[in-house]
């Protein structure tokens, strides 16, 4: 081989090595994060929390890497067609002279934040700074649920819902109704519209009492669909005759359109483009509800994993394209409820309220985690004495009467079989404890230059994210 061939090989393999190095770098990198909460879990509290600490990242010490942002800073989301995710306005609910939470999203939003990262390491001269993007996609929780019905005849879809909810009494009156219907008569349009109406008066109660499986979820959150066709059903006990035009076979149509209408286009043109997901749940709010709001919660999460698993369905695989999620994280929220030595059991029932579901996921090929966070911490932690001994308790402001007030909720088992197995079993209250909560108000704060307001774990949850990215 002579000089120049051999100088050639050499000035080939470095530019090989060069493109290697700047190629994947020089481009704009994007990471969409879908967020999505059940039943109060504070969807919109995270967000605001998680963009104004990373704009802001002076309480993110758990972020590796975040000395390497150079800048970071909100622009126009790619999306003309979705609304914007109003972060201005929610952070100053939460950061006013007055603060307050700030109202729930209803619909899909997205916020897109970017970064400019340096390079560091051996190859870090051959590197130009490159930008990363992450584009938030808020999405209602009782719309990833819907995936479940998409698995479902209308026939298995009612007969489920009856036995689910037939000890419930915010269901007592839709079931005494829709038992008392007979599905073989010809459709009457006032009684269907009775019977949905009455459906969805029960769905708003159970959400309100902490129950999570609150579908279909466009009836809690109807938007330009209110009054039309495709919400007007509900279950019904399966006469021994369905005639043509029978309010049965009338509702069976609308609830195969409510599928094919509403839930497959939110999967195809929202779900199916995620990169990673946050699901946010209130474990605190169902363990003080009661053992079979825990339960309710349990079968719930196990049914939205399905979601991140494209390859046990056909229809599903279509509607993804073969697309995976990547990471997953279940974050129990409102932490700030409790002192801080009761976290990890927080966490610990969470993991294993998860554990069926989640090992189905690892499976799959999806990273998950689970921990327990604030998106905004709204108390502080103190000591207290109860019954001759010191115990942990938070203080914060309360929603109620805007008064301080000291919260002890209850000690949380370290072992979640305590909290499980009652739940699994039916049980109606938890034998040996009382677990309370109170409502507190965002806590007045002043922020320091350089920092977000005050949170809990964020950081952490930032980094399993988006780490790996930065």
């Amino acid at each position: 081989m002579g000089l120049t061939d051999l100088t050639n090989g050499i000035a080939g393999t470095f530019g090989s090595l060069f493109h290697s190095v700047t190629g994947g770098l020089l481009a704009d990198d994007t990471i969409r994060l879908g967020v999505t909460g059940l039943s109060r879990a504070g969807k919109t509290v995270f967000i605001t929390g998680l963009v104004a600490n990373l704009l802001d990242r002076g309480r993110m010490p758990q972020l590796k890497g975040a000395g390497r942002i150079e800048a970071a800073f909100l622009q126009p989301q790619p999306d003309d067609t979705l609304p914007r995710f109003d972060y201005e306005g929610h952070l100053a609910a939460l950061t006013g002279d007055n603060p307050r939470w700030p109202e729930s999203t209803r619909a899909v939003s997205e916020l897109r934040l970017s970064f400019r990262i340096r390079p560091e390491g051996f190859l870090s001269g051959l590197q130009s700074v490159r930008t990363l993007h992450l584009d938030i996609v808020d999405y209602p929780g009782e719309w990833l649920l819907d995936l479940a019905l998409l698995d479902k005849s209308y026939t298995q879809w009612s007969e489920e819902t009856f036995d689910r909810i037939a000890k419930r009494s915010q269901a007592q009156d839709f079931l005494a109704l829709a038992r008392a219907e007979d599905g073989a008569l010809r459709l009457d349009e006032p009684r269907a519209q009775a019977l949905a109406a009455s459906f969805t008066d029960y769905l708003t109660a159970a959400r309100a009492a902490g129950y999570s499986d609150c579908t279909p979820g466009r009836f809690l959150l109807p938007g330009e669909l209110a009054g039309s066709p495709v919400l007007t059903f509900a279950p019904l006990p399966q006469p021994a005759a369905t005639p043509r035009n029978s309010l049965w076979r009338e509702m069976e149509r609308r609830y195969e359109a409510y599928k094919d209408k509403v839930v497959k286009p939110f999967f195809r043109n929202h779900f199916a483009r995620i990169d990673r997901q946050v699901v946010l749940v209130d474990v605190l709010g169902a363990i003080h509800q009661g053992p079979r709001a825990v339960e309710d919660l349990r079968r719930t999460m196990a049914e939205v994993l399905a979601a991140f698993r494209p390859g046990r369905n056909g229809w599903l695989s279509g509607l993804l394209g073969g697309k995976r999620v990547e990471r997953i994280l279940f974050a129990a929220t409102k932490a700030d409820h409790l002192h801080h030595t009761q976290h990890p059991a927080l966490t610990a029932i969470t993991e294993a309220l998860l554990r069926d579901a989640r090992s189905r996921a690892d499976f799959a090929g999806a990273q998950t985690a689970a921990m327990s966070l604030a998106g905004l911490r709204a108390t502080v932690e103190e000591m207290v004495t109860r019954d001759g001994e010191e115990i942990g308790a938070v203080r914060g402001r309360l929603l109620s009467t805007g008064k301080q007030a000291v919260m002890y909720p209850g000690d949380l088992p370290r072992d979640p079989a305590r909290i499980l197995s009652p739940a699994r079993e039916g049980a109606e209250k938890w034998l040996d404890a009382d677990f309370g909560l109170m409502g507190f108000a965002p806590a007045r704060i002043t922020l320091q230059p350089g920092e977000g307001p005050p949170h809990i774990r964020l950081d952490r949850a930032a980094q399993f994210l988006i780490g790996d990215r930065i």
